[in-house]
């Protein structure tokens, strides 16, 4: 039976959970002892990839080690595309955008967590369609040709694009009850006890405080502009 390749781009200033949290689910997949997989299910094969197999460096200081290069990948099932404030340089490396452009060529599942969306936006992959992103940073998607979609996770047709950092677990939970079916995500879900129950109603713009949304804004206003520069500059 051909398996299933699963690919996580990588590149520096990445925000580390828009990466760990969807691979922390995806990468379950026919992973025994964890879930026992329907046997329909092809065998799974996580990798991920980077411009070299040097450490990347997360936006908080930890690394990530590539497990192939962008040349060495494997011709990618699944590809799912992380954010953090790199994507802006990211938006300016073409071998970044290629790989992105030439892997989703040919996947059944493009993906994106957060900022994300932008580095598929810049592959051509966003063009008339709905997408999620972070809530900061929804007004650039037109930029993409997208048009901004209320929802942790959008899907539309073959992409799927989910909101800031933690969307990025429930991105993952979809396509494994797609692919596994609802009975081994909910063991899956169980396994890692994801049952959130954070101290605060505030994750969200709708729920947050004025103060906590203007620091945010603040915060984000840097990537944000970055980000609107490289897009405008690759504009037509």
């Amino acid at each position: 039976m051909p398996g299933f390749d699963v690919g996580f781009v990588i590149f520096p200033q990445l925000t580390l959970l828009d990466f760990a949290g969807p691979f922390e689910v995806l990468s379950r997949l026919g992973t025994p002892p964890s879930v026992s997989v329907p046997s329909r299910l092809p065998q799974t094969r996580v990798h991920v990839a980077a411009r070299t197999m040097a450490p990347v460096m997360s936006d908080r200081g930890l690394a990530v080690l590539p497990t192939c290069t962008f040349e060495d990948c494997p011709p990618l099932d699944l590809i799912c595309v992380p954010g953090g404030g790199g994507v802006a340089e990211a938006l300016g490396n073409p071998e970044t955008v290629e790989f992105v452009r030439r892997q989703a060529a040919g996947a059944t599942y493009v993906c994106s967590v957060c900022m994300g969306a932008f580095l598929l936006g810049a592959a051509g992959l966003l063009q008339g369609r709905k997408a999620a992103t972070h809530w900061a940073y929804v007004d650039l998607l037109p930029l993409v040709g997208a048009t901004h979609a209320h929802g942790r996770v959008v899907q539309d047709g073959r992409i799927y694009t989910s909101g800031g950092v933690t969307a990025g677990i429930d991105f993952g939970f979809r396509i494994l009850a797609d692919l596994a079916g609802a009975e081994v995500a909910q063991a899956v879900q169980l396994g890692i006890e994801y049952d959130p129950a954070p101290p605060f109603d505030a994750g969200h713009p709708a729920k947050a405080s004025e103060a906590a949304i203007a620091l945010m804004v603040q915060r984000n206003a840097g990537a944000h502009a970055e980000i609107r520069r490289r897009l405008e500059g690759r504009a037509p």
